[in-house]
């Protein structure tokens, strides 16, 4: 007898299209039909019927958006139908489940401030409408590679990285810059679960920080990031695995040792802190050659750095020593 066991990373069949999604076709077929909805150049139709919730009622920044796209990055395929990023997502602040963006909705976006703090000219706390007023926001079309061999391409809206580096002045003797996410286990049930080291937290070298790919995400489609996303800030680092681009920051802390993360504490074999995309070295469990194209079930061939090699490879010459790309 032939049994299949089904990897974790693995989309049934039932899955592919959220059936709230189906149910809601003909909906959105009128809605579209009677008021269309005109958005910024590129921008894309979303709302519920795609499977996006609502813009939460306590986020004062839709205003904000849409924003002009930077066409500077360009993708090789489509965009994702903002279906599937917004209800298949990891948030295990919310739950080890892809399907935490109910849950998600517990949330709780302000007040929302941002400390910045370490090795800086001075130590601030800034609230984050006050700090995205002072952002050169624009869109940008980025490719998303999930450890779990999977991946998206969709719109974010935000600033580059190097624009909050900037602002929050490091020392010269600042060589990393750590993040971590709220804890709160009385609105994130997952927080509730003691086996896993509570906050988030991930890092990148400053250099990294500063490459003009390394994105603070505050939209999502034209619109403010969904909670299950990870508002209301984001990282997105595209030449890495998914799990390096943390969700809900609350803090940046400058320093000179390099940190260990979230995941990287959990299991250091199978999540590193450098997790730079490459086709040519496995996940312990699976292969990373190839990856499924949410939406379409399609598998298409991974590229290194996740395709954007002429970005970032010159940061990591020099470091042939390091377990780059685990």
């Amino acid at each position: 007898m032939l049994i299949r066991f089904r990897r974790g990373w693995e989309l049934p069949e039932s899955a592919a299209t959220p059936e709230h999604v189906f149910l809601k076709r003909r909906a959105l077929l009128k809605t579209a039909l009677a008021a269309p909805t005109i958005a910024a150049a590129g921008s894309i139709l979303t709302g519920p019927a795609f499977g996006q919730t609502e813009v939460a009622a306590d986020d004062p920044t839709a205003k904000l958006y849409p924003v002009k796209r930077n066409e500077r990055y360009v993708i090789d395929r489509a965009i994702t139908d903002p279906s599937q990023p917004t209800t298949y997502t990891n948030f295990y602040e919310f739950g080890s489940q892809k399907n935490i963006w109910r849950a998600a909705q517990n949330l709780k976006l302000r007040p929302w401030t941002v400390r910045i703090s370490g090795m800086v000219e001075q130590e601030k706390t800034i609230d984050i409408d006050t700090l995205l007023a002072q952002m050169p926001l624009e869109e940008r079309v980025y490719r998303h590679r999930c450890v779990e061999a999977w991946s998206m391409a969709v719109p974010w809206s935000g600033f580059p990285m190097k624009a909050l580096v900037d602002f929050a002045r490091p020392t010269g003797s600042a060589k990393y810059v750590v993040m971590q996410t709220f804890q709160d286990p009385g609105m994130a049930s997952g927080q509730r679960q003691f086996w896993y080291p509570w906050p988030y937290v991930e890092g990148l070298t400053i250099a990294e920080a500063t490459n003009e790919l390394a994105f603070l995400v505050t939209g999502l489609y034209g619109k403010p990031v969904p909670k299950q996303n990870g508002a209301p800030l984001r990282l997105a680092v595209p030449w890495k695995y998914g799990f390096k681009s943390i969700k809900s920051i609350v803090s940046f802390t400058f320093t000179d040792k390099r940190p260990v993360s979230f995941w990287e504490q959990i299991q250091a074999s199978e999540y590193g802190f450098w997790a730079n995309v490459n086709p040519q070295v496995p996940h312990p469990r699976w292969s990373q050659a190839s990856e499924r194209v949410l939406g379409t079930g399609e598998m298409v061939p991974t590229q290194l750095y996740n395709g954007y090699g002429e970005f970032v490879a010159d940061m990591y010459k020099g470091l042939e020593e390091e377990r780059l790309y685990v």
